[in-house]
């Protein structure tokens, strides 16, 4: 557990380190980014330090070679960074940008790109990502795609993939997971209703890649869905 006498807390990552078998939460507090590091997923979280100043949103990224990437956004910018890593502590060379707000769905009542999340698939890397108002009914989520975790991304042209609509409002700020079958799964959050503010929910959707590999979501509500596989 991690608790902090500032304003501002929020945003968990949780890693675990296949190398030294550790779990690394990266969090935001009073516009900064900082981790904290335990020997368990439920165990108490030592050695906390901050890692960026002027910053929100932390993702932790493990490539399959081994190299690590810390994704982040820029505040109150709010530009999506990528920071390469030596090991999940500390940072080797310098932050670059990777993608800022520029399309019209991303200005909605203020220009956003934030909340980033990495996966790979087959050879390809996605980001996803959130953009315009969190506290409204358009929040939405949009990914760009690149050869290489630091880019260059090209932004989906039919971006945003999951938006408001069939009595879904404003989703965004995904992770994505992976249960036992190897079905991922998006867990999200979401407006209750249309109303303006911080009125949200907790949602959890499948998340899956065509043959094509265009990155497919159906953000569902009150309907009965298959439950991932625990176990």
């Amino acid at each position: 557990m991690y608790e902090s006498a500032q304003r501002g807390v929020w945003a968990p990552d949780v890693f675990f380190d296949p190398g030294d078998k550790k779990f690394y939460l990266y969090y935001t507090v009073n516009r900064q980014v900082g981790v904290a590091v335990a020997d368990r997923p439920d165990g108490t979280l030592m050695n906390s330090r901050s890692l960026v100043s002027g910053a929100i949103d932390a993702h932790m990224f493990l490539d399959d070679d081994g190299r690590y990437f810390l994704y982040y956004v820029e505040y109150p910018a709010f530009r999506i960074h990528v920071q390469p890593m030596k090991n999940p502590l500390r940072k080797s060379g310098i932050p670059l940008q990777v993608i800022s707000p520029t399309e019209p769905w991303e200005k909605n009542h203020v220009p956003i790109t934030e909340a980033p999340w990495m996966i790979k698939h087959n050879g390809t890397y996605y980001l996803l990502y959130s953009g315009g108002g969190s506290d409204s009914r358009h929040y939405a989520v949009g990914y760009a795609t690149a050869p290489s975790p630091i880019g260059p991304f090209v932004k989906h042209p039919a971006n945003p993939v999951v938006r408001e609509g069939n009595g879904i409002f404003g989703p965004g700020h995904v992770s994505v997971t992976r249960d036992r079958t190897g079905t991922l799964w998006m867990v999200y959050h979401r407006q209750k209703d249309k109303t303006r503010g911080w009125n949200r929910i907790i949602c959890i959707d499948r998340l899956w890649f065509d043959q094509e590999g265009v990155l497919r979501v159906t953000p569902t509500r009150s309907t009965p869905q298959p439950a991932p596989v625990i176990q």
